[in-house]
């Protein structure tokens, strides 16, 4: 049986492969979005480091090419749900650094008033609906916002994205049948990084290709390479455009990898220098930046502006969460409800 990491080689090789055919600005729309992701996810970790940021914080560092793929593939008016690694996912879907930044000070400018904090974002404005803590539980939700958009009668989609350890929940299994059954408009998306936490994904099932789960509901599924953006933008397209026609969701299985832990407060031991080096070769910030050079997309001085305007970017980010207020603790028992969809909650 294939490893994860023999699995993940196999689809490495598209980029080798192949010469690009994008324009000038999708690439630099990748690019820009990894790398302001990245930034933001270095200085999160040392924001952490001198006790600014406190509680749980996931980042995404690694996993670039996920975000970028999947936002140049689907529209502004598509919904997205996640999990708790997912300021990445927030910042491509158009959240500001400032907004995110401020989230995780708990600031009250913060993308939910600096009540989610790291595992919580959310934005109606962006339709993005998290940032959810509890494994899987978002898999229901995005079901039901598929399902929303179907009784409504538009032709928006869900992306429901996951980890590899959610795979196992029941609620996956539940989500899939009603979807297929019902046709739903939802686009689920295993981002397998090779680890629920600390246990791989070979430990933890028979089945170590994920995207095979679909099978069982005769769900159209497959495996793509994460970290390349333009591996990425071409199975979510694909995806994208079969949900749209009306047959119902598709599943995804994302090969990526974390530089990092799980956390900020795990030091990853159940992982080999060697294979942490070896998805670092393939970094999808750097190969981007690489490819762009090569096939003389942009220069080396159109990228440089592109990095200091976004460490600059950053820079002021900090600066924002720093010197905003913390929430009035009268504020605790705002935002729970609101009157249009409870009349009987009285003022």
């Amino acid at each position: 049986m294939d490893t994860v990491v023999e699995q993940k080689k196999k689809t490495s090789r598209s980029r080798k492969s192949s010469k690009p055919s994008y324009s000038k600005e999708m690439y630099l729309n990748w690019y820009e979005m990894m790398f302001r992701i990245r930034k933001f996810e270095e200085r999160a970790l040392l924001m952490y480091g001198q006790q600014k940021v406190r509680g749980f914080c996931h980042v995404y560092i690694g996993q670039e090419a996920v975000a970028a793929g999947i936002e140049a593939a689907i529209r502004p008016e598509d919904a997205i749900v996640t999990a708790y690694r997912q300021h990445g996912t927030a910042i491509g879907r158009g959240l500001s650094t400032n907004a995110c930044m401020a989230e995780l000070f708990g600031k009250v400018t913060g993308a939910v008033k600096g009540k989610g904090g790291s595992m919580h974002f959310f934005s109606a404005d962006h339709r993005y609906f998290g940032g959810n803590g509890i494994v899987g539980a978002q898999i229901p939700i995005g079901t039901g916002i598929g399902f929303a958009e179907k009784y409504k009668g538009t032709d928006n989609l869900c992306v429901t994205m996951f980890g590899d350890g959610a795979a196992r929940q029941g609620a996956l299994y539940e989500s899939f049948n009603m979807a297929m059954n019902w046709k739903l408009p939802v686009l689920y998306i295993c981002e397998n990084n090779g680890y629920a936490m600390g246990t791989s994904v070979e430990r933890t099932s028979n089945v170590t290709e994920l995207y095979k789960v679909g099978h069982a509901f005769d769900m159209p599924s497959e495996a793509i390479d994460g970290m390349s953006p333009e591996s990425v933008y071409e199975g979510v397209k694909k995806a994208v455009e079969h949900i749209r026609s009306g047959k119902g969701p598709y599943f995804l299985e994302i090969r990526t990898y974390r530089y990092k832990g799980h956390s900020v407060s795990d030091p990853a031991r159940y992982r080999t220098k060697e294979e942490v080096q070896e998805y670092k070769d393939r970094d999808p910030v750097k190969m981007t930046e690489a490819q762009i050079l090569k096939d003389k997309v942009a220069t080396a001085e159109e990228i440089a502006a592109i990095k200091d305007m976004i460490k600059k970017e950053i820079d002021a980010a900090v600066k924002f969460a720093e010197e905003s207020p913390y929430p009035d603790p009268a504020d605790l028992f705002e935002d729970n409800y609101t009157q249009a969809d409870y009349p009987f909650i009285k003022d």
